[in-house]
């Protein structure tokens, strides 16, 4: 779900400001009211009033930057759902990765190319004005030293900054291995972030008053939390790609004769799997003549009269093989879980390359085999709820995380 309150859209893409941005702004405005009225001799509250239209600029340029990002992520048809300004600045959030290392680079030097370009252009208005002290071009200048410094900033090369997406595509270029490419641009964030972090603290407690130390302190606890985040979410894009959809499913299903009646049938494995307590964890498969006739749901038994229970073969209700969503046996858990998606279906079938069905694969199934290979305990508790409501727990966003991945075609 999307935080911060929604304040309008550009280009069609929604703007939100996140209760953490008025903190920033109300800092940033006392600190450059602050340092003007001791620097310039502007009389009442002009320094303030200037501190704070600085800082409205700021974030307006902010925006501009992360909308260099957007608009180029568009042009390779990815969908952009927002842009956030926060504590820190301002985040694009994209659907997917770009398609090749190429592409990557375009949406991540997009950025600080906006930045560059606006210091550029706000340097040369300051050079038209009168050389003085006003606050228009006092305004000015900050504002082009903010934007060169938002740019500088950025091109550090470790994720999460557009620095650290640069160096990401250079890797995928030289490696042509999008997944290393991640993990090592996240490496070089996590350690640019600890360094951030031990740096700050030791200034902060170097020079006692100077608060800047804290802040670069707290810049690197923001660089290393999201550069670990990076690394987390490309291990399981990784696994979602790499692994067999046969290691989620379950062979836990049942071959019924076909050409028993659908009496025989419900007496005989319906009413003993309801006594046993697991009649939602055996799915069943009709087959006569060494044939698979079609997949038995046991709802449809309501819509056929009692009176032809006893009489009618069990696979005149199946429904076939070739109407139900399946999978080959050679399809990854990404293929299982973007097809559950779409199908809206609690389940599908596997099928062998001789089309016989070679077991299920469930939202449960997905999560656990995930789970085991990123070294997670899941509750019981939780895997039944999610077998139950067949739906993936917000601890795990496989949907999200399996739309994301882009790879090559």
């Amino acid at each position: 779900m999307q935080s911060g309150a929604r304040i309008g859209s550009l280009f069609g893409i929604p703007l939100y400001i996140n209760s953490s941005w008025f903190v920033i702004l109300a800092l940033f405005t006392l600190a450059k009211g602050t340092a003007w009225q001791d620097t310039y001799n502007w009389g009442g509250a002009i320094p303030f009033v200037a501190g704070f239209i600085s800082s409205v600029l700021l974030f307006v340029s902010v925006v501009l930057h992360e909308l260099g990002h957007s608009l180029t992520a568009q042009t390779q048809g990815i969908k952009v759902n927002s842009i956030t300004l926060f504590l820190f600045g301002g985040v694009a959030a994209i659907d997917r990765e770009s398609k090749t290392p190429g592409q990557a680079f375009q949406v991540a030097i997009a950025g600080p190319a906006v930045s560059l370009g606006l210091f550029v252009v706000l340097s040369l208005l300051v050079s038209l004005l009168p050389e003085s002290s006003t606050p228009a071009r006092v305004l000015l200048g900050n504002l082009a030293s903010i934007n060169l410094v938002l740019c500088l900033f950025n091109l550090i090369p470790g994720l999460p900054l557009d620095g650290g997406q640069v160096l990401k595509a250079a890797i995928w270029k030289v490696t042509g291995d999008r997944f290393k490419a991640v993990r090592w641009a996240a490496k070089a964030g996590v350690f640019l972030g600890t360094g951030a972090i031990a740096f700050g603290l030791f200034v902060a407690l170097l020079v006692p008053g100077f608060t800047g130390g804290f802040w670069m302190a707290l810049i690197g606890w923001f660089i290393l939390q999201n550069a670990n985040n990076y690394g987390r979410v490309t291990t399981l894009q990784e696994l979602l790609v790499t692994t067999p959809v046969t290691e989620a499913m379950t062979r836990q299903f049942r071959v019924i004769d076909g050409k028993m009646t659908i009496r025989e049938f419900a007496d005989r494995y319906l009413l003993s799997d309801v006594y046993e307590g697991h009649s939602q964890h055996h799915p069943y498969f009709a087959a006569s003549q060494g044939r698979y006739r079609g997949a038995i749901r046991p709802e449809d038994l309501r819509t056929i009269e009692r009176s032809q229970w006893d009489y009618q073969a069990l696979e005149t209700i199946a429904h076939p093989i070739a109407e139900l969503v399946t999978l080959p046996e050679s399809a990854t858990v990404l293929d299982a879980i973007l097809l559950l998606e779409q199908s809206q279906l609690r389940e599908l079938t596997i099928l062998t390359p001789a089309s016989a069905v070679a077991g299920v694969v469930d939202r449960a199934g997905i999560v656990q085999s995930i789970a085991q290979k990123t070294g997670m305990t899941i509750p019981k508790s939780e895997m039944e709820w999610i077998k139950n409501e067949a739906r993936y727990p917000t601890s795990f966003p496989l949907v999200a995380i399996a739309k994301s991945i882009q790879l090559d075609s």
